[in-house]
């Protein structure tokens, strides 16, 4: 071998070719190298556009990152957005579109939702022996496939009206993925004990393919009718969503009030969206209402039982402590006692200490699920530090202020709509309210006109948000999960099948603020 020439084969051995090969193929890992070419001209093509662009290069450039940013959220499957994503928003601070301080400061704003996916995401794992026992039991006990769905959606708008929807995402998806490592390891002939990658099918028996594949499309549904849930009970009350409690403090509203404000809007739109997951499941339409096969039903019939049989007084006690937990939890989020991530830490503190987990590796398993989304989710502020330092949206904002009566209450709506899709509904929620009190105090709009105006900032950040992973944070949290490869939810897959939602949430949503408010 010539000193200076070799590359890397797959497996890691040192053979002839260029260093410069070498390179490429660490670069961005597995990906294909189509992804590799496009990352590596997105970051050429920024500072060309910036540098040439004129007076409009600034703008032109910001408006690009977000698209490409966007691309790389479209192919998290080929390759997880952070690295992409993250380099940049690096390469975005290097050419003066944003600083750090901007960053930092846009981080530090959202401590709290950090704080959450780091603590609570990671306590929610030391309560799956009682999660995956209730769900086993609801997932047996239903035989109706659409009686399924529709408690999947109308529980989780239930919980999310009053915890935090990424803090119950986190519970389906930990039961998700309990369930299909359960059917996975019997299709790959693994006993309990034994070591299993269930990220790879090579030796799932051929039996049991058909049935792998439909009940990944069952998962696919359950977890897609679950998140929509979360928008849709998240609406509704001041607790819901971040931005409701931004809105509430600049209204001036408190619990009660926010929903009497909100009703008009979000009662309708959870009413019809409910609807929509009985029609869609029923009618099999947007990739729904794939039944859960029997062979899964049996495996899983079995595996409680044999769970229940095998059940010593010491696993009775650790199911015992997690249900104090879980309730607590409950009662700590709807009484608000404590920052939401505060309080994930506190059931990781209080749950291993009761069921007997005290070594480090257990406990730093827990941190891994949630730790990757937590890094994407800074690159994304920094994203949004962009948007900021730009002003992208002032023009529409200002557009939208122009407009008078119904119309602007409209567009106020769609507007915020729109802009929640592609960008943080926080983010936009802030812009937006913030212009609007400051237009009370100079008595530019009434009283009345506020009110109007906040519920319409909130529906519309809420409600066609569910149309892309961007808007969402928990639609996001789903997609960049241990679970989305497992099931094969990709970006595109996860736009299709909320595509029917959209469309009807998002309808009723401008007809509730043009006739009902």
């Amino acid at each position: 071998m010539r000193a200076g020439r070799w590359r890397l084969q797959a497996d890691g051995r040192h053979v002839s070719g260029g260093l410069p090969l070498a390179f490429a193929r660490n670069f961005l890992g597995h990906a294909p190298v189509w992804y590799k070419f496009t990352i590596a001209a997105f970051l050429v093509l920024n500072p060309l556009v910036l540098g040439f662009g004129g007076s409009y290069g600034q703008t032109t450039a910001s408006w690009l990152l977000l698209i490409e940013f966007i691309f790389t959220l479209a192919m998290a499957l080929k390759c997880y957005p952070l690295q992409p994503g993250g380099l940049l928003a690096l390469e975005a601070v290097a050419i003066g579109l944003t600083s750090p301080a901007s960053v930092y400061a846009e981080t530090v704003t959202a401590l709290p939702v950090i704080l959450l996916l780091v603590f609570m995401v990671a306590g929610i794992v030391f309560l799956k022996d009682l999660l995956l026992l209730v769900f086993t039991r609801i997932l047996l006990g239903l035989r109706s496939q659409t009686a399924l769905a529709l408690m999947f959606c109308a529980t989780s708008a239930l919980l999310s009206a009053f915890l935090d929807a990424l803090t119950v995402l986190a519970i389906v998806i930990t039961v998700g993925v309990g369930f299909y490592q359960v059917f996975h390891r019997f299709a790959s002939g693994k006993l309990p004990e034994a070591e299993h990658a269930i990220e790879q099918d090579d030796q799932v028996h051929e039996l049991h393919r058909c049935d792998l594949d439909a009940f990944r499309a069952f998962l696919r549904g359950l977890m897609m009718h679950a998140a929509v849930g979360t928008a849709l009970g998240g609406v509704t009350t001041q607790i819901g969503e971040p931005q409701n409690l931004l809105i509430a403090k600049h209204a001036g509203w408190d619990f009660v009030e926010f929903f009497q404000h909100v009703a008009p809007v979000s009662v309708p739109v959870l009413l019809v969206g409910l609807l929509t997951c009985v029609v869609v499941d029923r009618c099999r339409w947007f990739g729904y209402g794939t039944a859960l096969p029997l062979a899964v039903r049996d495996v899983l019939k079995e595996y409680a039982r044999k769970e229940a049989a095998r059940r010593t007084p010491r696993d009775i006690a650790v199911l015992v402590v997690q249900a104090i937990a879980v309730v607590f939890l409950i009662v700590a989020l709807g009484l608000h006692l404590a920052e939401v991530g505060l309080i994930g830490l506190t059931i990781i503190v209080v749950a291993t200490a009761f069921i007997g987990v005290t070594d480090e590796p257990r406990i730093g398993k827990a941190f891994e699920a949630a730790m990757p989304f937590t890094a994407l989710l800074v690159v994304f502020f920094a994203v949004v530090a962009v948007l900021h330092d730009q002003h992208l949206f002032e023009p529409i904002v200002h557009a939208v202020l122009q407009l008078q009566g119904r119309a602007q209450i409209a567009m106020f709506y769609v507007a915020n709509g729109l802009l929640s899709a592609i960008s943080d509904n926080v983010f936009v929620a802030t812009i937006y309210i913030t212009e609007v009190k400051a237009a009370l105090l100079e008595g530019a709009i009434t009283q009345d006109q506020f009110n109007h105006l906040a519920v319409a900032i909130n529906t519309g950040t809420n409600i066609p948000s569910v149309a892309t992973p961007n808007g969402q944070a928990a639609f996001l949290f789903l997609l960049t999960s241990a679970l989305a490869p497992l099931i094969r939810l990709s970006y595109g897959r996860m736009l299709f099948m909320a595509l029917p939602y959209t469309l009807v949430m998002t309808t009723t949503g401008l007809l509730a603020v043009i006739y009902l408010l």
